[in-house]
């Protein structure tokens, strides 16, 4: 049985998003980071570093396994259950460097983006231009990479779509849109439109209410 600890955010999403596209049963534990759920000294025995989301896997002796950052979910996940992460190396391949582009390039760029034009205490112009220019040159690559693939990684979904597609559902925050960038436009419409993504959103954002 697994436990997420969540909340509506674009790293949340995808760990959702994962259990609801392998048909997984799970509890949702929501830590509400508007109100400083994060620091609560209760979660922060489940992390330290108090963060979401955080997996907890609890098996049939009460053994608890307890993982943390997005990314090594996704991966676990897939890895354990048999879908959603290919096989074959060069496929397989395709799918770690696109994770590893949003881990180290567009989630940052869009986190960073969003923090200097909507939560900084004062503004700062040269932050404002750099993280905005950077988190719309990254959807820049991620649109040139889309315009010959179906899927980020290739011709079949993968955790590395469930990846991109938190920051993308919550673009806004960035100040991005898809104006210059078509095929990131009809990625996403194929991906927010599927049953499982449905059921995360609506699953996620009861979170908040």
């Amino acid at each position: 049985m697994y436990t997420i600890y969540a909340f509506p955010t674009p790293s949340s999403i995808k760990a959702i998003v994962t259990l609801e596209e392998l048909n997984l049963e799970y509890t949702l534990h929501p830590v509400n980071i508007r109100q400083g759920g994060q620091r609560e000294a209760d979660f922060l025995t489940v992390t330290p570093a108090g963060k979401v989301p955080v997996l907890v896997e609890e098996n049939i002796t009460g053994d608890r396994f307890t993982l943390t950052e997005s990314a090594a979910i996704l991966v676990f996940l897939a890895e354990k259950h048999g879908q959603l992460l290919p096989t074959e190396p060069i496929d397989r391949a395709r799918v770690f460097e696109q994770l590893f582009f949003h881990a180290s390039g567009l989630s940052p760029a869009f986190g960073q983006s969003g923090y200097f034009q909507k939560l900084a205490p004062e503004p700062m112009p040269l932050a404002i231009s750099r993280f905005h220019g950077e988190a719309k040159r990254t959807l820049g690559l991620l649109d040139s990479t889309l315009a010959h693939r179906a899927y980020v990684a290739g011709d079949d979904y993968s955790i590395a779509d469930i990846a991109h597609f938190g920051w993308l559902w919550r673009r806004a925050f960035a100040g991005v849109d898809f104006d210059d960038a078509p095929n990131v436009a009809r990625w996403y419409e194929s991906i927010s439109t599927r049953p499982a993504v449905l059921r995360a959103i609506s699953k996620v954002e009861a979170l908040a209410a």
